[in-house]
């Protein structure tokens, strides 16, 4: 099992290579689906890292969470508080709702599911 500390370093990373494909690539795979499928990745690390909740709390929290990002998103929410002049704002909450971002997110989760599985399975032997 990891420690809290590994979480962080984890997620330190992932915030690290989230940071370098929004800056520097640009294409219309990667960027999109990849950038989403490790945002979940994120969030649970750094959520496992400061919290004291199970491996299936977060992972559920992390995917509802991100599910309600993109609801956000289809309801347009950053035009209707009016920061859509604001890029940090369009770009943590985003401004298009997508369904292949709903299956980036169940992707990365199902993707945590499994390591974390693997992990517990062999520390347990």
């Amino acid at each position: 099992m990891a420690s809290h500390k590994t979480y962080l370093l984890l997620a330190l990373g992932l915030f690290l290579t989230e940071v370098v494909i929004a800056t520097f690539v640009h294409d219309s795979f990667l960027r999109p689906f990849g950038g989403d499928f490790l945002v979940v990745i994120l969030i649970y690390t750094f959520m496992r890292g400061v919290t004291r909740f199970s491996v299936s709390q977060v992972i559920v929290g992390t995917l509802l969470f991100s599910f309600f990002i993109e609801a956000l998103q289809f309801l347009n929410f950053v035009a209707i508080i009016g920061l859509e002049k604001v890029k940090i704002v369009r770009v943590v909450l985003g401004t298009s709702f997508s369904w292949l971002d709903i299956l980036a997110y169940t992707l990365g989760a199902l993707f945590v599911f499994l390591v974390e599985r693997t992990i517990y399975s062999q520390s347990s032997k």
